[in-house]
């Protein structure tokens, strides 16, 4: 109940310390509920820049994971690059090996030009290395193996460049394992080509078999057509001297 000097306060429009203070507390809560509303804005502003800064650190995770993987995915491709790179390296040089061992072949293969007693021929590389490799064994005393080889030889390269030749260097081996008779056969094929180097030398040597068979009568035929043939040589000669000491 308000007391009458309060009543007749307010009827006269005087604020009294009670008024004052109600007002007072009015104006603390409003700025309080006013501050409450900025600091809830605030809060709300806050949660949303804190959101779009999580949400901005996501994005920059993600790209981090990307550009790893890029990284990742470049690395790999120049790996491959490089594997394929020594891949093709290694292919070219198996190819130019190849190559170069089909022509090494192919040379091989190819006949080729030789010179032999003075007369060009064309053989097979084959062919070549087999002949020297039995004129080989001649020289070397090995009358026995070289005879062998030049007699293969002959059969498997009937018509061969070499035929005079090694038919000579045949009856040379024939001769020194002492087997006259088949050395006469050997020479003779030599002698019968006159324009032959060897001829002169094989008529020699067939004379010297004979005089070795103590066929007297027959040296002195084949020492005469010697020196008839091929006067000028240095077999005549020595068929002259040879000759001579048969009388």
């Amino acid at each position: 109940m308000v007391r009458p000097a309060a009543a007749l306060l307010l009827a006269l429009g005087v604020a009294t310390p009670l008024q004052a203070a109600l007002f007072a507390d009015d104006d603390a809560r409003k700025a309080i509920i006013e501050l409450r509303q900025r600091l809830t804005q605030m809060d709300a502003r806050a949660q949303a820049q804190g959101d779009e800064l999580q949400a901005l650190r996501k994005a920059l995770l993600d790209l981090n994971s990307q550009l790893d993987q890029l990284r990742s995915e470049l690395a790999a491709s120049r790996g491959a690059q490089e594997n394929l790179t020594r891949e093709l390296s290694e292919l070219q040089r198996k190819q130019r090996d190849l190559l170069n061992a089909t022509e090494e072949r192919v040379r091989r293969l190819e006949p080729v030009k030789v010179t032999v007693d003075g007369r060009e021929i064309t053989v097979e590389p084959q062919e070549r290395r087999a002949y020297e490799e039995a004129v080989a064994l001649l020289r070397s005393g090995d009358f026995n193996a070289a005879a062998t080889a030049l007699s293969a030889f002959l059969r498997r390269w009937p018509v061969t460049g070499y035929v005079e030749s090694a038919q000579f260097w045949l009856g040379n081996a024939l001769y020194g394992k002492r087997d006259y008779k088949e050395a006469i056969a050997a020479f003779r094929v030599t002698a019968a080509s006159n324009d032959h180097p060897r001829a002169p030398e094989a008529l020699l040597a067939i004379g010297n078999c004979q005089v070795e068979m103590k066929d007297a009568k027959a040296a002195r035929v084949t020492l005469s057509e010697l020196m008839k043939a091929h006067p000028n040589s240095e077999a005549a000669k020595a068929a002259k001297e040879r000759l001579a000491s048969l009388k």
